[in-house]
């Protein structure tokens, strides 16, 4: 896929970095330790604190279903404005994922104010290629990897799912990844706080853009986008746009928008307990059920077209 900048910010209001930073940040809180605490266990095993780079915060868990064998893969990058999380407080998303028969590799990567964009990208892509390389002795299918995340993380798994250059640097394949699935995700968004800007401060576009929406093109994997109505964090347009740029290029990009939630909601609707809480789990578990059947899609396919 080519690399030039695609045509920004064609409908929504602009978010104050200020207000995304402070927000995103909420979603990296100890709630989610509790959410993963009150989340079912018994279905998995867990591996922690693998290796997969140099710096401490470079380690990994996987979550394997018992008896795991040939299974998908979804690597899940947590939120937290790109300056907090820890992988052990996402178990619930563990637990949620290995109920729907699939491998969850959840990593940690290093945050800011220790580095900036795009050092946590590069981190995030190294997890992959571990994933890639190893996740067959955990039971994985290698052929068969999906990227996750909500918030910032979803924002990262998107930089690696359409800029090809950081999973290439990073040393994986040039298989194309199975899927991108993304919770919230800010893909284009304003930088215009003080701390925004220092995370961002190396970004060169059009060579080296931190925005997804750059990279949209026909060759995306299979997508599904959804996004709370009520999202004063990061608006719902980030999600809208991204995805009309990824169906303008030729490809296809499944929607779902939730009226009246909120941004936390979204994500924390996988915990288990909070099933309740909205229909991001089930809309999730529908669509790898789809992937793995070889039956996209079942949603607002483009939406606009």
């Amino acid at each position: 896929m080519g690399h030039s900048a695609a045509t920004r910010r064609v409908s929504g209001p602009a978010l104050q970095g200020g207000l995304l930073l402070m927000m995103l940040a909420l979603a990296a809180c100890s709630p989610t330790r509790l959410l993963s605490g009150l989340s079912p266990s018994g279905h998995y095993a867990l591996d922690e604190g693998i290796v997969y780079g140099d710096h401490p915060r470079m380690r990994l868990d996987v979550y394997r279903p018992h008896d795991a064998q040939s299974l998908p893969v979804v690597v899940y990058f947590y939120g937290g404005a790109w300056a907090r999380g820890a992988r052990d407080q996402y178990g619930f998303v563990g637990a949620f994922l290995t109920g729907e028969d699939v491998i969850a590799v959840l990593p940690d990567y290093r945050l800011h104010p220790e580095v900036g964009f795009p050092d946590f990208v590069h981190d995030a892509a190294a997890a992959v290629a571990w994933v890639q390389r190893e996740i067959a002795a955990y039971g994985g299918d290698p052929e068969r990897i999906i990227l996750m995340g909500h918030s910032a993380g979803a924002h990262i798994a998107a930089l690696l799912a359409l800029d090809t250059r950081y999973l290439a640097h990073a040393g994986k394949d040039q298989a194309p990844l199975y899927a991108f699935i993304g919770l919230s995700g800010p893909y284009d968004f304003e930088r215009d706080s003080d701390t925004l800007k220092k995370i961002f401060a190396a970004e060169q576009p059009p060579q080296l853009s931190s925005q997804p929406i750059d990279y949209a093109g026909g060759d995306a994997p299979p997508m599904l986008l959804v996004h709370g109505g009520g999202d004063r964090v990061v608006e719902p347009g980030n999600t809208l746009r991204l995805a009309r740029s990824v169906c303008d290029a030729g490809g296809e990009a499944e929607v779902i928008v939730y009226p009246g939630v909120g941004h936390a909601r979204v994500a924390a609707a996988l915990a288990p307990p909070l099933g309740f809480a909205g229909s991001s789990g089930d809309d999730v578990a529908a669509f790898l059920r789809r992937l793995t059947a070889g039956e996209l899609s079942n949603g607002v396919i483009c939406p606009g077209g």
